[in-house]
């Protein structure tokens, strides 16, 4: 009873933390260099971690197993892992430019597994056979870490394009209104818009340069964030072949979610080497990254709504209305 008092008030305690910290990220966007709104947001952050935390811990001890049996204790690691994220985004860098993407995902996904899923997967039931096993932290762990970096990463290369792509319909609209411009009002009217061309050169310079760098810092942190996460889904791969093969009898089955696990980390394995090509960097290697963010998606959330092959257990049932 002391357990799931402790975690229903942890649960909705991180959950109104994380609410407020949306709150001052969006006020921090409506209203500049505010003082103490960002250090506030880092705070609630770092608050909203150590709830979700003694949320897991409690959960832990109160079931005497790891809690990652279910769909709603997935999400509530996976929502652990955007917090955990952000700090270490934090601690890289000072201007921290994952937080507007860590934020909302943390807040969505404990806001899916608090009112979006059943009563019944709330509660802590006793581990099916196939996940008694040393294998279950090490496995489930290092994949939902994956996914929480993929899918940041990911989200970053989509951000990256839409600046991208912003950019380049801003200048094409420009050079062909000057054209216009040009070919009907004659040889005056082009000097004169030349000239005046030349007056807003600082402007826009500064504006495009700003942009520019924007882009960079979305392009650079996307590439260091899915590395991570491409290590930590390769090694989730693995031990999930290890303990497949002493569940099972074998190491690859081809379940619907070992292959989509697959599919996964072949694209974001296309990600990478087009990193290495210089003329596939930027929005090439962008766009592999934005369908990645999809194949996660079908493959943490698809496989489990469908609720088949071996991973099955992971299935669910959303809220009756």
């Amino acid at each position: 009873m002391i357990f799931a008092t402790l975690e229903h008030i942890l649960t909705h305690l991180s959950f109104s933390i994380i609410s407020i910290v949306i709150m001052i990220h969006l006020m921090t966007l409506l209203v500049h260099e505010v003082i103490g709104l960002r250090d506030s947001s880092e705070k609630g952050m770092l608050a909203t971690f150590f709830s979700i935390t003694g949320l897991l811990v409690t959960r832990w001890i109160s079931s005497r197993h790891f809690p990652l049996s279910n769909l709603y204790e997935s999400l509530i690691f996976l929502s652990w892992s955007f917090s955990i994220i952000h700090i270490i985004s934090k601690i890289w860098n000072r201007k921290n430019d994952l937080s507007a993407i860590t934020a909302p995902s943390a807040i969505f996904t404990q806001g899916f597994a608090t009112s979006g899923l059943s009563s019944e997967m709330h509660q802590s039931s006793i581990l099916v056979p196939a996940l008694q096993s040393q294998w279950l932290m090490m496995h489930v762990s290092m994949m939902l870490l994956s996914y929480a970096a993929l899918l940041c990463g990911s989200l970053l290369s989509v951000a990256f394009l839409v600046i991208t792509f912003r950019k380049n319909i801003d200048i094409f609209c420009k050079s062909k209104i000057f054209l216009i411009k040009s070919f009907l009002f004659g040889k005056i009217e082009y000097l004169n818009e030349k000239k005046s061309v030349f007056k807003h050169t600082s402007f826009l310079s500064f504006r495009n340069y700003y942009k520019y760098q924007l882009a960079q810092r979305l392009d650079y942190w996307s590439y260091r964030v899915i590395s991570l996460g491409f290590t930590f889904l390769t090694i989730g791969i693995l031990s999930g072949a290890v303990w497949a093969n002493e569940a099972w009898g074998s190491y690859w089955n081809w379940d619907p979610k070992e292959t989509w696990a697959f599919i996964t980390w072949t694209i974001f394995a296309i990600y990478l080497h087009t990193r290495t090509n210089q003329s596939l960097q930027g929005t090439n290697s962008a766009f592999v990254a934005s369908i990645g963010f999809l194949i996660i998606w079908i493959c943490y959330f698809g496989i489990n709504l469908l609720g088949i092959g071996l991973h099955s257990y992971g299935s669910f049932t959303l809220t009756p209305n």
